[in-house]
C-alpha cells in the first residue's frame, strides 16, 4: 500500500464523546475504493452508536453510514467502477456468494453485514487510524463523518452526476429503508390503509413511499405539530397528535384498523401503539431500531385476529440495485427528497445535529464536507 492521507473526521472515542480529528486513512486494497465525500445524512443510527444503544464494541469509531461523493482512487480488481463516478454510499456491501445473498436477500449479506457492524472491511481490518497509528473502526464499513473514506466497491453505488450530492446523501439510508419498508417488508397495496408512527427523516420517506403505492388514507402520528407538517408535504392525509389521549383510537376513528402500521421511532411504547392501529389480518413492520437488550410488549389477542408483526433491515430488498433505482427517480422529479431535509452544517456541527434527533427538532440534517462538490443549497439550508 502506498502512504497514508491526513483527513479531518468526527471520531468517537467514549460514549457521547463525538470531536473532529485530523485521523490517517490508508489507500484502497483491492477491491476497494477510496471516495471524496461531498455530504452524509445525521441518522438515528449514529445517534444509537454514539449513545451506547448498540453495544460498547465499537469504540473507538468514525460514525457516519449514510452519504455520497465521488471516486478518487480504485483497488486492484475493480471494473465496473472508474474514478470520477458519482456514488452514493450502500452500507451493507453485498458478496453475491453467502446464503443469504444466494437466496436473493443481500440485504442480510453474512459477511456484508458481519463486518458493517463490526466496523471492518472485507479482510477484518481498518483502513483508519488515529494519528498516533490507532486502528479506529468504521462504521458500518463506511465511517463518512470524513472528508475522505475507503469502502468496499460494493458499498459505493454509482448514480447520475446531475443529481445533487446534498440530496443523494440521504439516497443509501433514510430513502431505501423507508421505501423498501412500504415496497419490500409490507408490499403495500393501492387503497390500503397505512399508519406511520414517528414522522422524522425516515418516517417521512415511509409516508413518501406509502403515496407512490398509492395508499389511501396515510395517517401520520407525531409528537411534534412540526413533523406533521413536514408529513402533510410529503402525502399525509390524515393527522394524529401523539400527545393527546387515545392516539389507537384516533386512528381507529380514522379508518377502523389499518392495513399497515409503520414504527419508526425505535421505543417499545411507539412499537406497541403501532400494533394497536392494525386490523384484522394487518401488519405491523417495525422500521426503527429498538435499543439494544429492550423487551416489547404486545397485546396477544391481536395474534387471534391474525394481525402480524414483522422486523425489516435495511429496506428488506436489494439496496445498491434500489439505491440506483431511486437516485434515477429523484433525479428525474418523481420523488422528492428537498421538503425531508430540515437543516445543514459541516463536520463541527454535527454534534448540534444529533442532539437535535435526540429531541425531534427538525427532521433530516444535511452535513455538508465538501463545498466544492455539494454546490449551492437553498437558501433555507445555507451553512
Amino acid at each position: 500500500m502506498g502512504e497514508p492521507r491526513r483527513v479531518q473526521a468526527c471520531v468517537l472515542r467514549s460514549l457521547g464523546r463525538l470531536e473532529v480529528e485530523e485521523v490517517l486513512l490508508d489507500p484502497p486494497g483491492p477491491g476497494e475504493v477510496q471516495v471524496r465525500v461531498a455530504a452524509a445524512g445525521v441518522c438515528h443510527s449514529d445517534v444509537h452508536l454514539i449513545d451506547g444503544h448498540l453495544g460498547h464494541h465499537h469504540l473507538p469509531t468514525v460514525p457516519g453510514h449514510e452519504g455520497a461523493g465521488v471516486i478518487e482512487e480504485l483497488g486492484e480488481g475493480i471494473g465496473h467502477l472508474r474514478v470520477g463516478d458519482s456514488v452514493a454510499f450502500c452500507f451493507v456491501p453485498a458478496c453475491g456468494e453467502c446464503a443469504a445473498c444466494q437466496d436473493g436477500h443481500p440485504n442480510r449479506c453474512i459477511p456484508g453485514a458481519l463486518n458493517a457492524f463490526r466496523g471492518v472491511m472485507t479482510d477484518g481490518s481498518s483502513r483508519l487510524r488515529s494519528a498516533d497509528g490507532t486502528p479506529l473502526g468504521q462504521f458500518l464499513s463506511v465511517a463518512c463523518f470524513a472528508e475522505r473514506s475507503v469502502m468496499p466497491a460494493a458499498a459505493a453505488v454509482p448514480i447520475p452526476t446531475s443529481l445533487p450530492f446534498w440530496q443523494a446523501a440521504l439516497v443509501g439510508g433514510a430513502v431505501v429503508t423507508g421505501v423498501g419498508a412500504v415496497r419490500n417488508a409490507a408490499r403495500v397495496e393501492a387503497c390500503q390503509a397505512v399508519c406511520v408512527v414517528g414522522c422524522g427523516g425516515v418516517g417521512l420517506q415511509v409516508i413518501a413511499g406509502a403515496r407512490l403505492a398509492g395508499a389511501d388514507p396515510i395517517i401520520a402520528i407525531d409528537l411534534a405539530p412540526g413533523k406533521l407538517e413536514l408529513a402533510e408535504a410529503r402525502g399525509a392525509t390524515q393527522f394524529v397528535d401523539g400527545a393527546e389521549g387515545d392516539v389507537a383510537r384516533a386512528v381507529r376513528g380514522i379508518s377502523s384498523g389499518v392495513d399497515h402500521a409503520f414504527e419508526v421511532v425505535g421505543r417499545p411504547e411507539t412499537v406497541s401503539l403501532a400494533w394497536n392501529t392494525v386490523k384484522p389480518g394487518g401488519t405491523a413492520t417495525v422500521v426503527g431500531v429498538v435499543p439494544d437488550g429492550v423487551d416489547v410488549a404486545i397485546d396477544a389477542r391481536g395474534l387471534l385476529a391474525e394481525q402480524s408483526l414483522r422486523g425489516l433491515f435495511y429496506g428488506s430488498g436489494h439496496p445498491a440495485r434500489e439505491i440506483a433505482d431511486l437516485a434515477d427517480l429523484i433525479d428525474r422529479g418523481g420523488f422528492d427528497v428537498e421538503s425531508t431535509i430540515s437543516h445543514a452544517t459541516n463536520l463541527l456541527g454535527v454534534g448540534a445535529a444529533l442532539e437535535r434527533m435526540r429531541h425531534s427538532d427538525g427532521a433530516r440534517t444535511i452535513v455538508v464536507i465538501d463545498e466544492e462538490l455539494v454546490g449551492p443549497l437553498p437558501e433555507r439550508l445555507r451553512v
